[in-house]
């Protein structure tokens, strides 16, 4: 293992999806609370890359010191363009013009290894990944050959802990306990959010995220349609985003049947940091942007119905009301009443 030293290079590498890169921003302040002085670069999917912008090191705030895109999705779709090559060589060159000290790989998946693999490291560098796959996430062993360093985890393990595990064990630093809240983005930068000129609501309005990768991860319509009718009854206006066709067509379905609902035009992710900075409320099932509110301490009620939920839950504020479990969603009324209760 490398003699700790004040000015480290630490390289982290978790490169989606959008929950789970928002469950590993604890570590950069762990990090930085701890080594101040360390060089802390990221590799990340290119499509993400907007979810750390707000922590790049600037005068006068230290965060992320680099943030190195990695655009293996587009890449795989141009295998035999030229194009796509030169772009991974370019890649390859940015993430190897500094030597690093530390590599800390959160996700556990050969791609990700590989980046490990092409990483330019120290000749004692600490290479560590997880040794085992935690319950219901994605994990594939042969990642563990990327490693020098395997850790063990629960295998019912909070996406936020567990990357704290993983760090914790890299710097031979003590267990970081959930005493230690996590901090995901700078209070300065939540507070600045401002509506977004490209997506004009009516407030007080509610955020609605119904729809997720899994269908069995969503919350039933009629659901959706008496805690609609309920908040729309007390002033709220519901608003129902969507990302693609098929989720614009059930938006629309719902929106229909409340009065005053909305069906926003479609926004990315930098948008989606103002749309849900200007919400009263965030309720959403267990998805990308549902945890994107929660970490911005807004209030939230995070809905799960086939999902776990002591693994991505918000536990670090008094805003978010955690409800449902596997196979257990919430009833209307519950939603409703922690809804009301976060709206006071």
């Amino acid at each position: 293992m490398t003699a700790l030293n004040s000015s480290p290079k630490i390289l982290l590498v978790k490169l989606s999806s959008l929950g789970d890169v928002l469950h590993n921003l604890p570590i950069v302040w762990d990090l930085r609370a701890r080594l101040p002085d360390a060089q802390i670069d990221w590799v990340v999917e290119e499509g993400y890359v907007h979810l750390l912008q707000p922590l790049l090191t600037k005068p006068g705030f230290k965060g992320i010191d680099r943030i190195i895109p990695f655009g293996l999705r587009r890449w795989k779709k141009h295998l035999f363009k030229a194009s796509a090559w030169k772009q991974f060589f370019a890649f390859k060159r940015q993430l190897q013009a500094v030597q690093y000290d530390y590599i800390i790989e959160t996700q556990g998946l050969l791609k990700s290894g590989l980046v490990c693999a092409l990483a330019n490291k120290s000749s004692d560098a600490v290479v560590a990944g997880l040794a085992n796959a935690t319950e219901y996430s994605g994990y594939e062993p042969i990642a563990r050959s990327f490693y020098n360093q395997c850790v063990q985890v629960p295998f019912q393990c909070h996406a936020v802990d567990r990357s704290r595990w993983v760090m914790c064990s890299a710097l031979d630093w003590p267990l970081l306990e959930r005493s230690d809240r996590p901090q995901f983005y700078p209070s300065s930068f939540a507070e600045a959010l401002t509506a977004t000129a490209g997506v004009e609501l009516q407030k007080p309005y509610v955020l609605c995220f119904h729809s997720t990768a899994r269908e069995a991860k969503r919350w039933s319509n009629n659901n959706w349609i008496e805690l609609g009718k309920e908040l729309a009854s007390k002033g709220y206006q519901m608003v129902f985003p969507w990302g693609n066709a098929a989720e614009k067509l059930i938006s629309q379905e719902l929106s229909s049947q409340i009065p005053g609902a909305v069906v926003p035009p479609a926004f990315s992710i930098e948008e989606a940091f103002t749309v849900i900075a200007g919400a009263a409320l965030t309720v959403g099932v267990d998805t990308g942007l549902t945890h994107l509110a929660a970490v911005l301490n807004k209030p939230t009620v995070e809905i799960y119905c086939d999902s776990p939920q002591w693994k991505t839950d918000g536990y670090w504020s008094d805003h978010i009301r955690n409800l449902g479990d596997m196979r257990s969603p919430p009833s209307a009324a519950n939603v409703i009443e922690a809804s009301l209760e976060l709206l006071k």
